[in-house]
C-alpha cells in the first residue's frame, strides 16, 4: 500500500500550520489501512480528503499577539466564484494561503490542490453551508480562496514609472457599491485600463467586487490618493487629460477625439463627482440616448466611454 504524501489529507496539513506534537510516530501521522476514506490516494483523487482530523484543533502555530494577527487579516482577502479564483489562480499562486472547496467542484479544481500540496498550504472539502460562513456570502459559487491581497501603490509612484504611450486610468470619486466596483474593473481588465485611482482602493479587493469582477480584478493596479483633486492635479502635470461625465450636459461622446493618455473621471450615481473634480476637467462627455432615464449606471456609464477611447486609441 502507498504511503500517503503529505497532501493526501487534510489533517496533514494541519501539522505543517502546527508545530508537531512531541513523541508522535510516523506510523500514528499516517492513515489507518481500513480508513475508507483512503480508498483512493489523493494523487488520484486529492478532492477525496475530508476535514475532519483537523476540525477543532487550536491553532498552536501563531505567533505575535493580536496586533500581528490584525495586520494579517488587514493583507488578506476572500476571493470566490469559480472565474473569479480560477484566474487568480493562473496570475498569483503563491499569493493562496487556503482553500476552501464543495464536494462537486473539487475535481475542477485538482491542479490548484495539488499546487497547495506541494506547497504545503492547507484546502478543506466542506459543504456549501460552511462556504456561506467562510465566504459571508450565499453567492460563492462553491469556492473561496484566502489569500494576500495585490499590493496598492500610490498615484504619485505610478505616476513616476514609465508609462505607456497609450494609457488609459480611472479616478472613482465616491463610487463604493461592490457590485459597481466589480463590473467597473471586469471592463478595465476587457479595455487595457491599467489602474483605477480610489481613496479606498481595498474596496477593489472585497469578495464581492472580485467575484462580480470575473477574475477581471487580477488585471487592474488599485491606486490610493488621500485628495482626488490633488491626485488629478498630478495626472495633468504628467501628461494626461481629465474627462468627466454628465446626464446634463457636455459634448456628446460618440462626436469627441478622446487623448491617448486619459484619466476618466466617474463619481457616485446620485450626486457625480465633486465640484472641485469637475471644475479641473478638460473635457466633459455626454453619453447621448433617448433621456427616457435620469442617467446610467456608473459601471454602464464607464464601460461606453472605456470602450469609445479603445476604439479610437487601440482598436
Amino acid at each position: 500500500m502507498l504511503k500517503l504524501a503529505p497532501y493526501h489529507g487534510i489533517q496533514d496539513f494541519f501539522m505543517v500550520d502546527q508545530p508537531k506534537r512531541a513523541g508522535r510516530s510516523q506510523q500514528q501521522r499516517q492513515a489507518k489501512p481500513g480508513n475508507k476514506d483512503h480508498k483512493h490516494t489523493a494523487l488520484q483523487k486529492p478532492w477525496t480528503k475530508t476535514d475532519k482530523a483537523g476540525a477543532g484543533k487550536p491553532n498552536r502555530g501563531a505567533a505575535g499577539g493580536k496586533g500581528h494577527a490584525a495586520k494579517a487579516v488587514q493583507d488578506e482577502s476572500k476571493v470566490y466564484g469559480d472565474n473569479a479564483c480560477r484566474v487568480l489562480f493562473s496570475q498569483r499562486p503563491e499569493a493562496i494561503i487556503r482553500l476552501y472547496i464543495s464536494q462537486q467542484l473539487a475535481p475542477k479544481f485538482a491542479d490548484v490542490m495539488k499546487y497547495l500540496a506541494a506547497a504545503k498550504k492547507a484546502y478543506h472539502i466542506v459543504d456549501d453551508a460552511e462556504l456561506e460562513k467562510v465566504a459571508a456570502s450565499q453567492h460563492h459559487g462553491g469556492i473561496v480562496l484566502l489569500v494576500k491581497r495585490k499590493p496598492i501603490s500610490s498615484i504619485a509612484s505610478y505616476l513616476n514609472q514609465t508609462i505607456p504611450r497609450h494609457d488609459c486610468l480611472l479616478a472613482l470619486d465616491g463610487v463604493g457599491n461592490p457590485h459597481n466596483l466589480g463590473a467597473i474593473a471586469r471592463t478595465c481588465a476587457h479595455f487595457g485600463v491599467t489602474g483605477i485611482i480610489m481613496r479606498e482602493p481595498q474596496l477593489l479587493q472585497s469578495g464581492a467586487a472580485l467575484r462580480t469582477a470575473e477574475g477581471g480584478g487580477e488585471f487592474i493596479s488599485p491606486l490610493s490618493c488621500d485628495d482626488m483633486p490633488l491626485a488629478l492635479q498630478l495626472c495633468k502635470q504628467a501628461g494626461y487629460s481629465l474627462v468627466t461625465t454628465s446626464s446634463h450636459g457636455g459634448q456628446s461622446l460618440y462626436n469627441t477625439a478622446l487623448p491617448q493618455k486619459v484619466v476618466i473621471v466617474f463619481g457616485e450615481e446620485m450626486f457625480g463627482v465633486s465640484k472641485a473634480v469637475a471644475n479641473s476637467a478638460d473635457i466633459a462627455l455626454q453619453i447621448p440616448g433617448t433621456g427616457k432615464v435620469e442617467s446610467l449606471n456608473v459601471s454602464v456609464a464607464a464601460s461606453l466611454i472605456v470602450g469609445e477611447w479603445y476604439r479610437q486609441q487601440l482598436g
